[in-house]
C-alpha cells in the first residue's frame, strides 16, 4: 500500500469516527483567530478561551489591541505562558493589521507570514478555518500521529512534514484532517500516557510506529 492509498483510509476512518470535528479555539471574528493562535503556543486551547475573554473585555477591537501597551496585554495573557513576546508580537501583529490591511486578516500564506508571530501553522489554520482554502496544520497532534500512523517517517520538523503531507492528502481534505487529528491525538493516540491501541479506529491500518 502507498502512502497515499492509506492517507485515504486514514482519511475516511477519521471522517466517520470524528465527524463533526473542528478548531477548539474559541473566535467570533478572523482577527481573534490570529490572536488565540498565538497564544495556544506551548498552552492548551482550553486555557486560551478563558483568558481571551478577560482580554476582549478590556481590548474589543484590532485598534484596541493595537494602541495598547504590550505591558498591559502582558497583564491578562500570562497564564498563556511565554506572556512577554506574545504580547509584544500580538500588539505588533494588530497595528500591522489595522495600518496595513484595514483590519481585515489576509486571505493569502504570503501576506500572513509578513504578520508578527504568524507562522506557517498558524497561517494553514486561517486560511483554513476562515476561508476554507486547502490547508494543512502541523501542530504536535499532527506530527505524532502521522508518524505513528505511518504516513511520514521519522520526520518531527513541522515544516517537512506539512511538505510531505502535501504530496499524499487531497487539498480540499487537510484542514479537516488535520482537525480530526486532533481530536484522535487527545482522546485516542495520546501523547502522555501509552496510546489506547485496542479502541482506535486506525488500528488495522496503522503502522504503530514508536509506540
Amino acid at each position: 500500500m502507498t502512502k497515499k492509498e492509506l492517507a485515504l483510509i486514514v482519511i475516511d476512518l477519521l471522517k466517520k469516527e470524528y465527524p463533526d470535528s473542528g478548531c477548539s479555539l474559541e473566535y467570533e471574528e478572523p482577527w481573534k483567530l490570529l490572536v488565540s493562535v498565538r497564544l495556544a503556543a506551548q498552552c492548551t486551547d482550553a486555557r486560551v478561551n478563558i483568558v481571551t475573554k478577560d482580554l476582549y473585555e478590556k481590548f474589543p477591537t484590532p485598534e484596541a489591541l493595537a494602541k495598547a501597551k504590550a505591558e498591559d496585554i502582558e497583564k491578562i495573557v500570562h497564564p498563556c505562558g511565554l506572556g512577554k513576546s506574545k504580547a509584544k508580537d500580538i500588539n505588533a501583529c494588530m497595528q500591522m493589521l489595522c495600518e496595513v490591511y484595514g483590519g481585515r486578516v489576509p486571505d493569502t500564506m504570503e501576506e500572513l507570514l509578513k504578520l508578527p508571530g504568524v507562522g506557517r501553522k498558524s497561517a494553514n489554520l486561517v486560511l483554513g478555518d476562515i476561508y476554507g482554502k486547502p490547508a494543512i496544520v502541523t501542530d504536535t497532534h499532527c506530527i505524532r500521529l502521522v508518524n505513528r500512523i505511518g504516513l511520514v517517517n521519522g520526520i518531527k520538523e513541522p515544516a517537512k512534514v506539512e511538505e510531505k503531507l502535501w504530496k499524499i492528502i487531497p487539498p480540499e481534505e487537510g484542514n479537516a484532517f488535520c482537525h480530526r487529528l486532533v481530536d484522535h491525538g487527545r482522546a485516542v493516540c495520546t501523547a502522555r500516557t501509552k496510546p489506547f491501541c485496542g479502541k482506535c479506529c486506525l488500528r488495522d491500518v496503522c503502522k504503530k510506529a514508536g509506540v
